[in-house]
């Protein structure tokens, strides 16, 4: 049987805290979205054989290649084959590592009968080393913020290890019926990601004043969350723009300003739109988000194609539903020729 795994997209909207001079460090808090989606394909094969459909850059199905043999090793099966059929854009801010890889694990664990044990391997599969919002996202969708992990458990002055433990999920909250979120993606250079993003991180935590985690850790439990319980998305939108901008302190040496350049002249108009709530930087970016809700949907997706006008940068720009629920497995018999 093959099993054909859908994850999707999550915005990250930060941390709640980057300094080691507090107990736990990170708890990354964020939601999942309906598009766009990964999905991947699998079946019992003996080896691994990775492909791509056209629309899949070789870059994609070269990740997808290593996730699968690993996955492979760590469900001790003979082999599969993948086909990569969608894939997130890499390296947007959009989460396109954490939910390939474990598109992939799932897909060749269900092609087998196996259980994929998500939070177990993803660690041992690189995903998961601070943010554990792209594992709560896969398994159950909705808005989450995730615990952190002990201040002691990440090397500030090393590399980090092979097998990191995913972040334990604090809270997992529905993301009203109503709500949309902006997305524009501007074609400029990717984020941060691998050795690179893992020695920022580090300079970064290094530096991190721990003034910023008490603020961030009050605008969570007194405005983000009561903003999801009251779906309140005025205040909430206005609650994440606070905490991601307070990461972009933290992150300014590192990335050029609180938002990476050119990023913080969109988010800036798109803020000024009365279409929507709160606006930011998606992890490293360059990906934009905007909060809105289905009614004020035209509006700003017009904010967002005047502050890509005014930027004078090309990309997308789409208005998408938050998804509350986590990845979809479906199941085909297969007719394949070896």
């Amino acid at each position: 049987m093959a099993a054909r795994i859908t994850g999707c997209a999550r915005l990250h909207f930060g941390f709640r805290n980057l300094s080691p001079k507090r107990d736990r460090l990170f708890g990354g808090l964020g939601v999942t979205l309906e598009r766009p989606r990964v999905v991947v394909e699998a079946d019992p094969a003996a080896g691994v054989l990775c492909t791509g459909a056209a629309s899949v850059d070789d870059e994609t199905v070269a990740a997808a290649t290593r996730y699968a043999r690993r996955a492979v090793s760590l469900l001790d099966v003979d082999g599969a084959r993948v086909t990569v059929e969608r894939s997130l854009p890499r390296h947007v801010g959009l989460g396109s590592g954490t939910q390939l890889a474990l598109s992939t694990l799932t897909a060749i664990a269900r092609a087998h009968g196996r259980d994929p044990a998500i939070r177990e391997n993803a660690g041992r599969l690189g995903r998961g080393r601070r943010s554990g919002v792209g594992i709560a996202a896969f398994e159950a969708g909705g808005f989450v913020l995730d615990r952190g992990i002990p201040t002691e458990a990440y090397p500030v002055d090393s590399a980090a290890g092979d097998d990191p433990t995913a972040p334990p999920l604090a809270t997992r909250k529905a993301i009203p019926e109503e709500w949309r979120f902006l997305l524009v993606l501007p074609d400029v250079s990717p984020g941060k990601s691998g050795d690179g993003e893992d020695t920022c991180m580090r300079t970064v935590v290094r530096r991190a004043n721990p003034s910023i985690a008490d603020r961030i850790d009050a605008t969570v439990t007194q405005r983000v969350l009561p903003a999801l319980v009251d779906e309140d998305v005025a205040n909430f939108g206005r609650a994440v723009t606070t905490v991601d901008r307070l990461n972009g302190l933290w992150y300014a040496d590192e990335q050029g300003d609180t938002y990476r350049p050119p990023v913080g002249s969109i988010v800036d108009e798109v803020t000024d739109s009365p279409a929507v709530f709160g606006a930011g930087q998606s992890s490293w970016g360059p990906a934009v988000y905007g909060v809105t809700t289905a009614g004020r949907a035209a509006a700003a997706r017009e904010a967002g194609v005047r502050a890509l006008s005014r930027a004078g940068i090309s990309g997308t720009v789409t208005i998408v539903a938050g998804r509350n629920r986590g990845s979809i497995t479906s199941k085909n018999k297969i007719n394949r020729k070896n």
